[in-house]
């Protein structure tokens, strides 16, 4: 890893959070995510489960985590399982972790190697009554491959057809979607290089520059500061390219008198800075570019002051609607007779705004959270990221920041990086 220890106590708060929701008499088992071959003998770059990383902080596949809070045995009440380091494997692929190692990371005492688990597994089994296996239930996730999840749970559904079993994934949903301090001391430090990066970028971005030189400077000054990359495949994208919500391509130039609209973010710690910015190619916005940053400006500090714990998303995003409509008939984009006249099941505004503004954010960069129709927790970290498109204008902006919404009052973790339109075009000068 190349970032600098994290605090276990993150970990070993997340745990108890998590066994205080189990059933009397409960094991709660969980697996690392699988390393997946690309092509030939080649494998992807390994990602660990998100929920395992969350309990444990261990990035290292064949990892396995057993929760059993009521075992008669004390010891054996949280265990942490790992691959048993191999010499081999290690000329390799390089070390793997040692049992004081994995302690020292995850504050977890005992440690068993993954090749002794099986008979363990099988005499606490007999003595619990109930089983919470897990699975991803992200809602943004569009199928269920066979990972490793739901191949442990069908091999002990056979293995232990009679116990009752249950869902870990609805326990972690509402906990991982309220941020404890601790994960948001690492968070910070992912924001904060994502802001140094940012601030590099004003002082590279000129005319005649490619996407894919920004992206470069993105990617340098990440790792630089310890971060493992990106949080997600950088946007980079100028003129009218910046219409397209996940463009990736980032393989055009940028030229004089377009915006440059940049949504990218740094990982540190396995968890996610997410930072849009919008700004012009040559320093200096138009007039209208000016006033079409200034309305989106508008609507992101409005919907930050909306944020509040027990308002649900979906009232969120209708009162946003309402506001989005007045700015834009004030931008000349809309008329009164169009808000007048619009469609409930398709508002007017949805011709410039066709997103929603926020999502939460965490190990995940859509990170699990309640539904859309559910109060939104305290404690939550949520992106708040309007924008407004304009095809026949061929301009697109966008402004991102990451919030901690808390009920003695929100806390903008992004509030040092440079939002305002004169702060941008003077440090670009």
């Amino acid at each position: 890893m190349k970032y600098l220890p994290l605090n276990p106590r993150l970990f070993t708060e997340n745990r108890k959070r998590f066994v205080k929701e189990l059933a009397p008499n409960s094991i709660a088992i969980f697996n690392s995510n699988d390393e997946v071959t690309s092509n030939g003998d080649a494998l992807y770059a390994f990602k660990q489960n998100a929920d395992l990383f969350w309990l444990t902080g261990i990035e290292q596949e064949d990892t396995m985590l057993v929760l059993y809070p009521d075992n008669p045995d004390p010891k054996h009440r949280e265990v942490l399982v790992l691959v048993h380091p191999n010499e081999l494997k290690e000329k390799w692929d390089g070390h793997r972790l040692t049992a004081e190692e994995g302690r020292k990371i995850s504050g977890i005492q005992k440690i068993v190697w993954l090749d002794e688990l099986e008979p363990l597994v099988q005499r606490w089994m007999h003595e619990a009554e109930n089983v919470y296996l897990n699975t991803n239930e992200n809602d943004r996730k569009g199928n269920t491959p066979p990972t490793r999840d739901y191949r442990y749970a069908k091999k002990m559904r056979k293995e232990y057809p009679l116990h009752q079993y249950h869902r870990a994934a609805p326990i972690l949903k509402r906990l991982r979607s309220v941020k404890t301090r601790y994960e948001i001391e690492v968070m910070q430090k992912a924001i904060d290089i994502t802001e140094k990066t940012f601030r590099r970028l004003l002082r590279f971005i000129r005319p005649g520059v490619w996407e894919y030189e920004i992206h470069a400077e993105i990617v340098h000054e990440f790792l630089r500061n310890r971060s493992a990359g990106e949080a997600y495949g950088s946007i980079l994208a100028s003129g009218d390219r910046a219409r397209t919500l996940h463009y990736v391509f980032n393989n055009e130039q940028c030229k004089d008198g377009e915006i440059i609209l940049m949504d990218f973010g740094a990982e540190y710690g396995h968890y996610n800075a997410d930072l849009t910015r919008s700004v012009p190619v040559n320093g200096k916005f138009t007039k209208r570019q000016k006033e079409v940053y200034n309305a989106c400006l508008h609507l992101h500090k409005f919907a930050k002051n909306l944020l509040k714990p027990g308002l649900t998303i979906q009232e969120y995003h209708n009162k946003i609607g309402v506001e989005a409509g007045k700015v834009f008939v004030k931008i000349g984009l809309l008329t009164p007779a169009d808000i007048k006249n619009e469609d409930a099941e398709n508002p007017a505004y949805r011709k410039y705004l066709y997103h929603g503004i926020s999502h939460h954010l965490g190990v995940d960069v859509h990170d699990l959270g309640p539904s859309f129709f559910r109060p939104i927790p305290d404690g939550a970290v949520l992106t708040v990221e309007p924008g407004i498109y304009i095809e026949q204008e061929h301009l697109g902006i966008r402004i991102e920041n990451n919030v901690w919404i808390k009920k003695s009052g929100n806390i903008d973790l992004m509030k040092n990086i440079p939002i305002e339109a004169d702060e941008i075009e003077r440090l670009m000068k």
